[in-house]
This record gives structure tokens, sequence and C-alpha cells, in this order.
């Protein structure tokens, strides 16, 4: 017969064994343990007890030791990590075996959001003085995740203005009702005021410049995701070539990425003093603007063609004209130049727009080049030229920097998505959400530092 190992639960110690005895030298929350406590939490902004009065609280290092490795191993909500600090020996000997409460560790969140965030930065230095870091090849993308909201009980402007309009022919507020039963937010589907409560509604949207809104999460704003259209924002990364370490984050209540880029490298820049050689991002960052204010600011920049530059180029199209600033007019592709006409004023975030005309009546391809009877008129925008450069970077040396993106700096946003399960933020509001990204990033860069950190590459001083 077998031996077979079963519990003894009869089974004593002699001497019971020590704290530093309950996990191995080489596991994740002794790199934690030794993370933190090389912090300058003060420094951070994490709020210090000074008082010796009153009830005895949990020290910040605990605490945010609690949270780290919270996120290290998926572990996000502060009752699930009130009772792993019971149940989970890494959390156990972390504590010194403490068992912080779910309300401690959530003031704890809630009075150092902006501490928090000072996280992420910390992994970035530390990986920069352990060389992990290069400056030669960064990628940046921007990904979509849904708010704690969902689109039950959001408004509209579209359909509450179609329900004043009825109002306004004289609809009873009984057939109101019961023709927009399912389009009307439960609140406001109970009858009597139902028009003075849609009109204080259009106010909130008019002020809030949306054309959806949410009351619960009135910050969040409606994307697309691969999902649907949803509530939610717009969380961006900078990824390092090299190491596969996030660089820069942020989270905007933009859905577009197209005016992104300049302030994402900038934060690279702050962190890291100086920006990559080469930043590379999809169509989505294709901006003119914001091209140009790359070049300005010195930034090597590769972008994909955006979503006008997709489509074939014709014979004649624009694409083919040249500007000659010297002699201020635009040449054909056939050579013929087109003088200055008139100015466009500026629109509604649309630049000032210079409009030259062809007044050759002569050219052989006048009418396969335009239809118009006054000639072929080009419009030539402030930021054309830096448009022109990067189409000619892209197409020539940034070709093969493009290719590389995708492997970059997506493996991250599937990582976090698939890898640490984080599909919906679970909190509300643009702070709350850029704490939580931050953490998420910060998580990233923790599981390649203490990769390093366990074959002993990495030596953690104060930071």
């Amino acid at each position: 017969m077998s031996y077979e190992i079963r519990a003894d639960y009869e089974q004593g110690h002699l001497l019971p064994r020590s704290v530093e005895e309950w996990v191995g030298q080489d596991h994740p929350a002794r790199f934690v343990r030794e993370y933190v406590d090389a912090l300058d939490l003060e420094g951070l902004g994490f709020k210090m007890r000074r008082s010796k009065a009153g009830r005895p609280n949990y020290a910040a290092d605990l605490l945010l030791k609690v949270w780290v490795y919270g996120y290290l191993t998926r572990t996000r909500s502060t009752r699930r990590l009130e009772a792993a600090c019971r149940e989970t020996m890494g959390l156990i000997w972390l504590t010194g075996d403490n068992a912080p409460d779910h309300n401690s560790l959530w003031r704890f969140w809630r009075d150092n959001k902006e501490a928090l965030r000072g996280i992420f930065r910390t992994t970035v230095k530390v990986a920069q003085e352990s060389g992990l870091i290069g400056l030669t090849l960064h990628a940046l993308d921007g990904t979509k995740i849904a708010a704690r909201v969902s689109r039950r009980g959001s408004w509209h402007e579209e359909d509450f203005k179609e329900v004043l309009a009825e109002f306004e022919r004289g609809v009873e507020e009984s057939e109101v009702l019961e023709k927009h039963r399912y389009r009307l937010p439960a609140q406001m589907r109970e009858p009597g005021r139902l028009k003075e409560r849609i009109g204080e509604a259009l106010k909130v949207i008019k002020q809030a410049q949306v054309k959806h809104y949410h009351p619960r999460e009135p910050e969040a704003r409606m994307m697309k995701m691969t999902e649907g259209t949803k509530f939610g924002y717009n969380a961006q990364a900078v990824s390092d070539g090299d190491s596969g370490l996030i660089v820069a984050q942020d989270v905007t209540q933009q859905a577009s990425d197209n005016a992104e880029m300049v302030g994402m490298i900038k934060k690279v820049e702050e962190t890291l003093g100086s920006a990559a050689a080469e930043t590379v991002a999809d169509g989505g960052y294709n901006d003119g603007e914001q091209l140009a204010k790359a070049e300005g600011a010195k930034y090597g920049v590769v972008v994909g063609a955006g979503s006008n530059e997709k489509k074939p180029v014709g014979r004649y199209d624009k694409r083919r004209f040249r500007y000659d600033a010297e002699r201020d007019v635009c040449v054909c592709p056939l050579g013929q130049e087109l003088l200055y006409e008139r100015t466009r004023k500026a629109r509604r975030n649309l630049p000032e727009l210079r409009i030259y005309r062809c007044r050759n009546r002569d050219c052989p391809a006048r009418g396969e080049c335009s239809s118009d009877r006054r000639g072929r008129g080009i419009e030539v925008g402030p930021y054309d030229a830096a448009v022109a450069r990067q189409r000619a970077k892209r197409e020539g040396a940034g070709r093969e920097l493009l290719k590389k993106r995708g492997e970059i700096v997506e493996r991250v946003f599937g990582w976090i998505k698939e890898g640490m399960g984080f599909r919906r933020w679970s909190v509300y509001g643009i702070c709350g959400v850029r704490v939580q990204w931050s953490l998420l990033c910060a998580t990233v860069n923790l599981v390649k530092l203490y990769a390093a950190w366990a074959v002993g590459r990495l030596k953690l001083a104060a930071v």
C-alpha cells in the first residue's frame, strides 16, 4: 500500500515560524515591501499622521503595500482586499498579520489620489536608473474603457428635443409618456412636471457641451468601443520599444486621439528628461496641428495614414500639388502655377485657409482636373507642409518603424484587459479613473521590475 500525504491537524511546533519564514525569498510580497520601503511617501504627497492622540491608524506604507500587492494579484476591490489580508499568505506576511478593513483601505485611496498617481512615475524612474528603458523607439496608442455606468438612465439631447416638440404641438403628457416610455429615463417617466424636468435636463446637457449625458457619471463620454457604443474614457499610454515598459500614461474624455500626441510625448520628456528619437502612432493621431507642434518641439514622430489619406491618389489629387512658399504659388502635377486668390477666415476648430486657383484656361487637363468653371482651386492650410513632410517620412524611413508599433504598445492593452481582467472602470469621475489607470500602468511596470529584481538585476535604493 503506497504512502499518502494527509493533513495532520494535531501536529505541533516546538517553536513557531518567524514572520520572515512565511514566504520565500523571491516572493512578490518581498519585492513589494522592498519597493514601497524605498519610496519617500511624504515627498510623494501621502498624508502622514502627526498626532499621537486618538485611535491608532494603519500606517500609510502598510496600506500602500496592500494596494500595490492587490493590483499585482488582480485584487482591486476594497472588500476583497480586506478578505485577502486574512486569507492570502502574501498579504498576511506583508501586513505583519494585520488586517486593514475595507473602510480604511477606501479612505486611504480617497485621501491620497494624487500621491497614488505618483507611484507610476517612480516605476519609470527606477527602470531608467537601472538601464531598462531605451530612448530609441516609443509607441503611443489609446484604448477606450467603459465607465462604471451603463446606458440605462442616460440623457440624450435628441430624444428630449423630440419630446419637447410634441408638447409644443399640444400633445398631452400622458400620450407623450406612453409613446416615449422606453426612451425616457426611469426617473422622468412618472407623470407630472415632465416638460419642466426635460427642460432642466437639456440645460444641464448644454452646459456640459455634449449630446449624451449620464447623471451618475457626468464626466464620462459616449465612445465607440469593440463591444458597442458606451459611456467611457480614453486611456492613453506610451510604451518603450526595448523593454515594453510604459513610460507615460493619461486618461482623457475625448473619444478621438488626434489631439493627444504632443501632450503624451511631453509627459515622457518630463519623466525621462528627453523624448525618444522616434515615437510611432497609428492614423488616429494624424493631425496637422499636432504634427506641426511636434516639429516645433523637435520630436521625432512617425504617424500612420489618416482616414482621408487612405483613399486612392488620383492623377490630380491635392496630394500631388506642391506648395512653393518662396514664390507663394501652388504647382500642379503638370507644372502649371496656381496663383493666390483669397483667404478663407478661420471657422470653428478649423484654421485659416489660403486659396490658390488655376488661371490657365488652355490647360489640356482642365476638364479632367476640375469641374469648376473658375478653374482648379487648392486650399493651403498652415499645417499642410508638416503633413506633407510626415507623409514622405512615413512612406520612406518610417515605414519599418510603423510595423513595430502594434507589438510594442497594443500588447500592453491586451495584458491589462485580458491578463489583469480589467474591462471596466470601477470608480467614478475623471479624477478617479486617472488614479486607477496610473496604478494599472504602474502594475505593468512593477511586474517587469519584479522579474529583474528576482534575478538580481535590480537593486532598489531610495526612490
